[in-house]
Parts: C-alpha cells; structure tokens; sequence
C-alpha cells in the first residue's frame, strides 16, 4: 500500500536506524531491509519505496545513506531520512530537497550544506528517452505495454508528473489517439508499442498520419539486439514494414552490441535521435517518424553526463521556409486582377500551416468564393456567404460548377486528390492553375500548374496579402451572380422523413445546439463522415478530424479520445456509424477509465451505408455483406422491407453500458433534441444511439473517375 505523509520516519526514528547497526551507518549492507525494520517499528507494513531520482543513494564522508518512503513526499516537501556515520548518538536527520540542489539539517540542528556531497542518479535508456520526450513538450503519451517495452513503461511510471501516460485497449486506438492530439494542437502525438503484434498494430495509424500530413512519433519496443533477424518471439522488422508509410524511421542500435563503449555512445544519442524525430515530423510537410528500440538499449545504464540538447545530424534535409519570389507574386496578382472566374482551392495545408488567419484576409480584401477539400474544411468559415462549402464527389453542386467553370484557380495547400477531381483531365479544364504547396513533389504530380510556387502557404499568404492592393481585386460581380444563382438552384437539402431521423437532420441538429460551444469534432468512415462534413459547418481550423486519405474505418472514437485528453475542458464529440466504431470499440474502456467525457453520436443504420449507396446506385441493390444484422433476416440480402428491427444488434447501450458509458436509443425526431440536450449536459463520457433509416444516400455524388457532368442530385 501507499503510505501516508504522515507515516515518514521522524528525528525519532534515527537513534533506531543507529541501533539497529553493528558497524556504522556506512557499513550498511541493506538499506531497503534496515528502513523496512524501522517502518515496521511504526505500523507501516509496506512502505512504498520511490524508483525516481529521489530514491539514489547518496554517499558522502557526512552521510552515510538516503532513502524514501514516501513516493509522493518529494514533492510535496522532503520524506527522505538521512543519518550521520560519524555522529550516530546524535543521529542527525537531514532533508533533501526534490532536485538534489541543496541539503539542510531539520529545523533547529546544524547545517550541513557546505560539506562536500555527491549524487549518484542511474538512468537507464528508457528514463533517458521518456525525458527527451518531455523536453520536446510533450505531455501526453499513448501506450500499450509488451514484453519489448517494459522498461520503457517503466520510466514512464517514473516520469508521470512530466508526462500522462494512456492506456488505450488498442495500439491503434493509441496511434489515432496520438494523432488526435496533433491535429488540435502544436504538441506532436506519440504513441508506443511493443514488438510484433503491438508495432504491427500501429502501421494503420501511422499509414493514416503519412496520407493526411499528420505530425507524430511511434515508438516500439525491440527485441534485444543480439537477435534481431533470428526470428525471436515477438520480432518483426517493423522499420522495413514501415519504410513507405514514414516521413521518416530510426534503429536504435550499438554498432557492437556487446561493447561497452559502444553502448554509451548508443545511451548519449538518444536525446538527438528524439529531438530529430520532432523536428522532422513538424518541419516541412508533416508526417509521422518511427523508433524502434531494442529492450537491450532500453535496460543499459547511462555512466556520466548526458547532453539532451544535442546538435541535430540531418544531412539533407532542409526545410527551411523559402521566401517567395516577388516576381511569382507579381505573377499571381496579375492573373488575379485580369481573372473574371477566380476560386480559391484550399486544402489541408493550410490548416497545416496556420494560415487560416492570412486566408481569410486574402479571401475578404479579393471577395473571391473559397471551396474545401474534406481535410481543408474549418480553414474558413463554413457558415460564412463567402464559402461554397466542399468541393469533390460529395460536394456541393455549386462548388463542383464554379471549380468546373473557373478561368483561374488559386489552389493552395491541396493535391488534386482524384476524390476532388474525379477525371483528371477534364477537372478545371478552363482555368488557369496556381498551386501552392509545400512539397516540391505534389506540383504537377497529378495537375499541371501554370504557376508552381514552392512555400509554405502561411508565407506565400503574408507576402500575397502584403502587396495586394484594393486596386487588385478582379470585377467578379457576374461571377458572384452566377454562382448564387447555382446556389438557390442547387442547395444541399434532404427529405421530410416524419417522425424518423435523417442522419442530415441529426448532424445539423447537432450543430445548431453545440456551436456556440466551439467543439471538436472527430467522425469515423462511411456515410456519417460525409454527412458531418456537408452539415456540420466548422468556422475554425483543428475543430474537425477526418480519416480523409487512408479512410480508416474505427479513426473517430479513439480520435476523439486524445483531442479530449489535450483539451480537457472543451467539447468533444465523435460522430460516428454502427460499422465503423465497432472497429475500435474496445476505446470505451479508455474514456470510462481515464475519465475522458467524450460524447459520441452514434448513427445507426444497421448496414455498412456508404457501400450500400454504391450497390443501391451501380448493383441493382443486390447485398453483398454489408447488413450487419443476423445472416437469417432478409435484409442479408436486401430482400428487407425498409423497416429498422425493433432490436438492433448489437445492442449498442448495453455494449456502453458494459463499459460503465451513459448510453440511450433515440428513434423518434420528437425525442431527439431532448436526447441531445442529454447527452451534452452529461458530465461524463456518453453514447447515444441514434436510429436511421438506411435507404438516405450521401448527395450530392460525383462517381468515381467522372466528371461534374456526371453529378447525382436525386
């Protein structure tokens, strides 16, 4: 058990330390046993030994040893006892500070500060990589343990006052937790794994991270060095697995395992190993990196000094923020200004970059009509005039058109995604192209730009909106009437479905009732997802979480689990589908038990929807294992007839409830904003599920590989 402050040992307690000894306090053999008699001596049967930095035995010609009982007494004031070898009738107790800096006697003896002192502090490399992660700012650590990372669990035991450790029930509910944490904020998320299975269960977060430039660091543990490559229990090559899928990945390995000297120098570079992690992650286009690191490495102790800020080795790699040349501002502001048809494209980069500030400045001083890819929506404001919503395949209409009939686009932190352009060669066709984009590598990739400019687009936007003059806005006011009248003519809508409710219905109910609370809000995959993004109106950058180019199914639960752990006070709500949490619904444990009060809005229709809407609209509606009901009911096979079982399954209250969640059904339209007001105003984690019909298809729907004339309304 955990002893009280109260039950340190006392000035009292000394002359039986001294009692206890045959030859002298500093010819103790045991430590631990002799404070074991002691506390005994005082009804403390287990008392609690600190592992942290307070715990060294610290040796010196005046003090024979230092120990604790107290793991929380360091640092609430002193719980340590010291004892005097040379003075044992005296038997004077000393207080030692939580950093080690100075030394006192107690109240009303003698000092003892100026005598000579010496501090023994063993790290091993575990504790030397969990504080590099802490002087990296991080304070959030995602982590399921294995027999690879248990020194590492460890140190983080250790250091959890620096650093909340997570226990998610998944390690890719971690990795998507991680990634919760640095899309809705400046820390980089990290999550950790052990070998095998656990590193190989984190390669669907980090593919998910690559795709959608999302900054963060997995760790794994390894196996020991020795025998890497022999195929030991639990091994696998997790650095090969993941080559293609990393911005980058690093091996922590000894040049000669079993060298002393080569395992310091292995010790001592830790620190710049996390540090280039960091610094490669956030820097450039972002993306996830990986290290792996072998048990060996973790259990070595450090001997000497340690430098946590060591100059950095990244040869080649510069991501330095270019400035943009005034000649190809000078280029664009021309373009604009002879421009009759201009649109801004704006992307995930410039959430990215920060510049949702400098866009919308941009956007005001030219009046240009501003559309989003899914990864861009919140850059600007969705319930703004200005903004034509989404463009892409379940896009508005009006934004399809005006990107179809643009003579200019101003495509900024975007990568022509074929989910946005559908037929490559028919996509913008009239216009002039401007691309913008941090990494050389997306300009003409899949659209050839007539001006490529490489930047970061924060700074293509400050030098932009430094030399735009009023003078240099384009005359637009037909543009501005074609477009509204797309808009009158086109609105996204949805049916009267009486006292049933509509997933359209329910999300913007959602919003109208939540968005003067600024929330986060993080979806899964499918139908749900595409509905959010269409209704769900974000004026903020970083309020939405979409698995938008890996399109992962199970991403909006444990997303919402990590924004909740960095943003403790705010809103966060997961709207998510039947099929898609079931992928990580086992995150029900981690909100109940680290007290996350995440709300999700469940939408369930009982199918597999999206993949219904394409066998409804390209298979005649023939089923092909996408009810997720019992293979004996006649919706198996879409023979149904349109109606939602009184019971569904699984029963998704009873399943939270499991889990010690709040849960409630809603069915009714009229029981609905009620229900929601419920779960709002709940202090803790809640699940409502919400019953839809599953005949809604997501529309507008540009199919896959055509163009805006092909567009479904209907």
């Amino acid at each position: 058990m955990r002893t009280r402050p109260a039950d340190r040992l006392s000035v009292g307690d000394i002359p039986k330390l001294a009692a206890l000894t045959t030859g002298g306090m500093a010819r103790l053999v045991s430590t631990y046993h002799l404070i074991l008699q002691v506390a005994r001596t005082r009804g403390i049967q287990s008392p609690v030994f600190c592992l942290g930095p307070c715990a060294a035995l610290v040796r010196s010609r005046k003090i024979g040893y230092i120990e604790r009982l107290d793991p929380d007494g360091c640092r609430s004031g002193c719980a340590c006892v010291a004892a005097h070898p040379a003075d044992q009738k005296r038997g004077s107790p000393v207080q030692l500070c939580p950093d080690f800096s100075c030394l006192k006697k107690e109240e009303g003896s003698v000092a003892t500060a100026s005598e000579p002192q010496s501090q023994t502090t063993v790290l091993n490399g575990a504790d030397i990589l969990v504080e590099s992660l802490a002087r990296q700012g991080v304070s959030h650590v995602f982590a399921y343990p294995g027999g690879a990372s248990m020194p590492l669990h460890q140190a983080l035991r250790r250091s959890r006052e620096k650093i909340r450790t997570i226990l998610p029930r998944h390690e890719q509910g971690g990795g998507f937790a991680a990634q919760g944490v640095s899309r809705t904020s400046d820390e980089v998320g990290v999550c950790t794994a052990t070998s095998g299975p656990g590193a190989t269960n984190l390669v669907t977060a980090i593919a998910d991270a690559k795709l959608d430039s999302i900054p963060m660091v997995a760790i794994t543990g390894q196996v020991p060095q020795q025998v890497i490559g022999s195929d030991a229990f639990q091994e696998t090559p997790i650095v090969s697995v993941c080559q293609q899928i990393t911005k980058h990945h690093y091996l922590i390995t000894a040049e000669d395992p079993n060298s002393h000297e080569s395992i310091q120098e292995t010790l001592r570079s830790i620190p710049r190993i996390v540090k280039e992690a960091f610094f490669v992650a956030k820097t450039g286009r972002p993306g996830p990196v990986l290290i792996d690191f072998p048990k060996n490495i973790q259990l070595s102790t450090l001997e000497g000094e340690i430098d946590y800020d060591p100059p950095m080795h990244l040869p080649g790699y510069h991501p330095e923020l270019r400035v943009v040349a005034p000649e190809q501002i000078s280029q664009v502001i021309a373009a604009i200004r002879r421009s009759k048809r201009p649109i801004l494209y704006v992307g995930g980069g410039v959430v990215n970059s920060d510049a949702s500030e400098e866009l919308i400045k941009f956007a005001r001083a030219s009046n240009i009509p501003v559309t989003t890819t899914v990864m861009g929506l919140g850059a600007f404001p969705g319930d703004d005039p200005q903004s034509l919503h989404m463009l892409g395949m379940h896009g508005t209409v009006y934004a399809n058109y005006a990107i179809n009939e643009a003579d200019l686009l101003l495509a900024l932190g975007v990568r022509f995604d074929d989910r946005v352009t559908g037929k490559l060669e028919e996509f913008a066709r009239h216009g002039k192209i401007v691309h913008v984009d941090i990494d050389p590598s997306e300009l003409h990739k899949n659209k050839e730009a007539h001006i490529p400019i490489v930047a970061d687009v924060k700074v293509f936007l400050d030098q932009l909106n430094s030399q735009f003059t009023e003078d240099d806005a384009p005359e637009i006011s037909e543009w501005w009437d074609q477009v509204n009248e797309w808009r009158e003519r086109y609105p996204l809508k949805y049916g009267d479905a009486g006292d049933a409710i509509l997933p359209q219905y329910a999300i913007e109910e959602l919003w109208r009732q939540t968005k003067e609370r600024d929330p986060y809000v993080a979806v899964g995959v499918g139908q749900h997802q595409m509905f959010a993004a269409q209704w769900f109106k974000f004026s903020k950058p970083r309020r939405w979480l979409s698995s938008s180019g890996l399109g992962t199914m199970g991403f909006g639960l444990p997303a919402a689990m990590g924004v909740q752990a960095i943003h403790k006070d705010s809103l966060v709500i997961d709207i998510d589908g039947d099929g898609s949490i079931l992928m990580n619904i086992q995150e029900l444990a981690t909100l109940h038990c680290e007290k996350l009060p995440v709300k999700i809005l469940l939408l369930n229709n009982q199918h597999l929807g999206m993949v219904v809407q394409w066998e409804d609209r390209f298979m005649e509606g023939k089923r092909a294992h996408t009810y997720l009901g019992p293979v004996d009911h006649p919706e198996w096979l879409g023979e149904g007839d349109g109606e939602i079982y009184e019971e569904t399954y699984p029963d998704f209250v009873k399943i939270a409830q499991g889990f010690g969640i709040k849960a409630r059904h809603v069915r009714r339209k009229s029981d609905y904003i009620d229900a929601i007001n419920e779960m709002i105003e709940h202090d803790g984690p809640y699940l409502l599920d919400v019953i839809c019909p599953y005949q809604e298809h997501v529309l507008p729907m540009i199919p896959g590989g055509a163009t805006v004339r092909d567009i479904i309304i209907e």
